[in-house]
């Protein structure tokens, strides 16, 4: 079957080929009875506009790039469907790539959707080494996830993780525990950073020297690992995020020590999941929906360049406090 185009519309309406193209790109007035009798037209012989040639037409793809370090990991997850709940209200395409915590490789897909034309992109990246991030801001707008490169003028939205593990810490300080390991993820992420610094801090105005920080991934694997290397056991073991709480939990009831019984377990991000673990977790509540939600809104504006843009957003987190964290000595 031949496929209908814009001079068989014309025909058919008795319009020129020019009217047609006016009327299906919205690119200049039309009367409405002209309008209306193009549409009729289009409606009665079925024909669909190449959406190709349509943004080549209009200079953009409707389609935002996301590169994320970790398709597997629930927090990205739940990220990217904040993100594609908006765009796809704005008629957006979102198209996901990850870069298996890689720098080269988050490199590469980022060379790939400037030369596929990509409208935007959001970025959660896998270090603060990536070399080609900062000159790519002259190409195409990126808004930044999770992640503040302070070398980089770009908006960014993430959730407050210093506050939010300055809190856990004075939480499980003030129920009596003394003694602290941290299984952080990637030591130069902004997140393992900022909540390196809460957990310092918290613990030296709590005048409490008895820490260990170890660095990892953000991983099942990872807490599994790190936990099961422990040569002494504390009084907690915080951990960078819930999938390294898991991995640690498991770990510990391997190696003979009940949670909470014998060492207190905490996570970071509340992913959906953690409320039904066994035990259920203790852990730092991230809006990981609204921070997808948030960069896509700021990226879809500077795309389209709208006035008054909030660039950098800072969203609060939230102390769940469930049953991995036991009161030590008694106190509560």
């Amino acid at each position: 079957m031949r496929k209908i185009t814009i001079r068989d519309i014309a025909r058919e309406a008795g319009v020129s080929p020019s009217t047609v193209s006016r009327v299906i790109n919205n690119s200049a007035p039309v009367s409405k009875e002209l309008k209306e009798r193009v549409l009729s037209t289009i409606k009665k012989l079925g024909y669909n506009p190449n959406p190709i040639a349509q943004s080549l037409r209009k200079g953009f793809t409707n389609t935002i790039g996301f590169i994320i370090p970790d398709i597997t990991n629930p927090f990205f997850s739940l990220i990217v469907k904040g993100a594609e709940e908006y765009l796809k209200r704005k008629k957006m395409f979102l198209i996901v790539c990850n870069s298996n915590h890689s720098v080269k490789e988050e490199e590469r897909l980022l060379q790939t959707l400037m030369e596929r034309k990509t409208d935007g992109l959001l970025f959660i990246g896998a270090g603060n080494r990536n070399k080609i991030i900062s000159t790519s801001l002259d190409k195409m707008k990126i808004v930044f996830v999770d992640r503040v490169y302070e070398k980089c003028k770009a908006p960014y939205v993430v959730s407050n993780n210093y506050k939010g593990m300055k809190n856990l810490i004075d939480y499980l300080v003030d129920t009596g525990h003394k003694s602290f390991v941290f299984l952080n993820g990637e030591k130069n992420t902004y997140s393992a950073k900022e909540r390196l610094r809460g957990f310092l801090d918290a613990l030296k105005e709590h005048k409490i020297e008895e820490y260990e920080v170890v660095f990892g991934q953000f991983t099942y694997e990872s807490g599994f690992a790190l936990a099961k290397g422990l040569k002494k056991i504390p009084d907690a073991i915080v951990c960078g995020n819930d999938l390294m709480a898991y991995g640690a939990i498991d770990a510990l009831e391997e190696r003979g020590y009940k949670v909470p019984d014998d060492v207190s377990v905490t996570g970071f991000d509340d992913l959906p999941f953690s409320k039904h673990y066994k035990p259920s977790l203790t852990t730092v509540r991230q809006p990981f929906y609204e921070m997808g939600y948030e960069a896509a809104k700021i990226l879809y504006r500077l795309i389209n360049s709208k006035p008054n843009i909030e660039t950098n957003v800072v969203l609060e987190t939230k102390l769940v406090i469930r049953e991995t964290a036991k009161p030590k000595g008694g106190r509560r």
